[in-house]
């Protein structure tokens, strides 16, 4: 099971929120960021990620150059590709960020039609009937966990000695 983040663009003017335009970012490693790490950021249009990736990059290359070995220069380029593939939702979710798009939950689902079935399912079955289509954040989905609100303690901590059970 994946999960993913969901993004709602900024709304335009009082408009209500379009669905279609929500984006989906998946939780986890990324081959594709992996294998084709500034491909896989020009195909998102991560910009400043991709500046940063070609500073690092050069920067790399430089030290590589003055004192480096082909085998150290290949370890360094494969865990700079590692790292790009692990990060890779973390960078998204950054660039989404700038662009004003709200984190407004998170769903979990076999793929992704599964988690936007899910998540929408969530939202439109948390509006009342007094609510027109305007929502400004989402329905927890369902199977979320929560913990109770009546329990002050939190897990895994002793209990302070002479404190009421």
């Amino acid at each position: 099971m994946a999960v993913y983040t969901v993004h709602q663009p900024p709304s335009r003017a009082g408009a209500a929120p379009e669905p279609e335009r929500f984006v989906f970012v998946r939780d986890g490693f990324s081959f594709w960021a992996l294998l084709f790490g500034p491909l896989w950021m020009l195909r998102h249009r991560m910009w400043l990620a991709l500046l940063g990736y070609a500073a690092v990059v050069t920067a790399l290359g430089l030290v590589m150059r003055l004192n480096g070995s082909a085998t150290v220069g290949t370890i360094v380029w494969a865990l700079l590709g590692l790292l790009i593939g692990i990060e890779a939702g973390t960078l998204r979710r950054f660039t989404l960020g700038r662009r004003g798009f709200r984190n407004i939950g998170l769903v979990v689902g076999d793929d992704l039609e599964l988690a936007e079935r899910r998540f929408f399912d969530a939202w439109v079955g948390g509006l009342s009937a007094g609510e027109s289509g305007t929502r400004g954040r989402a329905a927890a989905p369902s199977g979320a966990l929560r913990m109770p609100s009546s329990s002050p303690d939190v897990l895994g901590l002793f209990p302070e000695p002479g404190a009421a059970p």
